[in-house]
């Protein structure tokens, strides 16, 4: 572990939500020292006129994207932009010494066909098959010595954790998985949008590309490398009117005998080590609300015996987790320093 190193970091896109959760959690961060923030949109502008929760606290003024004036001041650069800038951007930092951490799809694809089935044709395909996929509590160990990081999507975190050793262990069948899952309408950033305004959001419950979103390929690229063999799922999203959270349920049918009890003991006992991942109690079942603005995945098991099918539930906070809390944990991974390091804030008892 680094002992009293401090990481100069920067956010490009500093002034959408998830780049704005970055700067929130970076600023706090007791081992980091946060540069610089760019935004093509507010460039010259102080973040806390963007963001007017910062008024007071953070100081940094937006700029322009230079790649050498990064390179020169950062250890780590933050990729808070839409699919497709990354894959253009990632190449200019390559020859810095700085890391990077991609929140967009560009780099979690080690499969460049897969990537470009569901997004565009990929520019820099060799810089893919460097990157390392950053869902923090299964590849630990090629985060430690990653340069580049693709941040998994939010409905991925919140929906494979607890797939993850039932399928490892071949206790579920690799057919007929299927995840239902719900999202606030930050999941569907900043930008205007007619679904996510008020009148057309609140009072509604929607799905919304049934069996086509991008995440599905993601998914099924990482839980076929889990289970050794190809995995097909079905995966259908809905959104809900919150503003942030994100809840997953996932439903397989069982391969070997397993009851409830035995099903939370193999999470427990797969996830002993990870600080950010919890548990329910026994009768207990997630809630969003238990981790809004924090950067842990709560989630349990059920087993219906009746129709032999295991149910695992799990909750994020999208923008946190599922976002720029997950980036600074990979941050934190990279850069040997504690896991947790500007990430612990107490989750709201209501």
């Amino acid at each position: 572990m680094t002992q009293g190193k401090t990481i100069a970091a920067a956010v490009v896109g500093a002034t959408g939500y998830a780049g704005a959760e970055l700067v929130r959690i970076l600023w706090d961060h007791p081992q980091v020292e946060l540069k610089a923030v760019t935004s093509r949109q507010y460039a010259g502008q102080a973040i806390a006129d963007v963001f007017p929760a910062f008024q007071g606290v953070v100081p940094l003024v937006c700029e322009e994207f230079n790649a050498q004036s990064l390179g020169e001041r950062v250890d780590v650069v933050f990729l808070a932009l839409p699919h497709k800038l990354p894959m253009a951007i990632a190449p200019q930092l390559e020859g810095t010494n700085t890391r990077i951490v991609d929140l967009s799809a560009d780099f979690r694809f080690n499969n460049q066909a897969a990537y470009e089935s569901v997004y565009q044709p990929h520019t820099s395909p060799e810089l893919m098959k460097k990157s390392v996929y950053g869902l923090c509590e299964l590849y630990r160990e090629e985060i430690a010595q990653a340069s580049i990081i693709g941040n998994p999507g939010c409905y991925p975190t919140c929906s494979l954790p607890p797939l993850a050793p039932f399928i490892q262990q071949g206790l579920i069948s690799t057919k007929g998985i299927v995840i239902d899952a719900k999202s606030g309408a930050s999941g569907a950033g900043r930008g205007l949008s007619l679904t996510t305004q008020y009148c057309e959001m609140t009072e509604g419950f929607s799905a919304y590309k049934a069996a086509a979103h991008r995440h599905c390929p993601e998914m099924e690229e990482i839980l076929s490398r889990e289970a050794g063999r190809d995995v097909k799922i079905t995966f259908v999203p809905h959104l809900v009117p919150m503003s942030r959270g994100m809840l997953a349920t996932s439903y397989s049918m069982l391969e070997k005998d397993l009851d409830t009890p035995a099903a939370l003991e193999i999470l427990r006992d797969f996830y002993k080590d990870a600080e950010f991942v919890k548990v329910c109690a026994d009768n207990a079942l997630p809630r969003t609300s238990h981790v809004r603005g924090t950067n842990y995945l709560h989630m349990a098991a059920r087993v219906d015996e009746h129709a032999n099918r295991l149910i695992l539930v799990s909750v994020i906070d999208n923008l946190v987790k599922g976002a720029a809390g997950q980036a600074v944990q990979n941050m934190n991974i990279m850069f040997g320093l504690a896991e947790g390091a500007g990430l612990k804030a107490v989750p709201y008892p209501v």
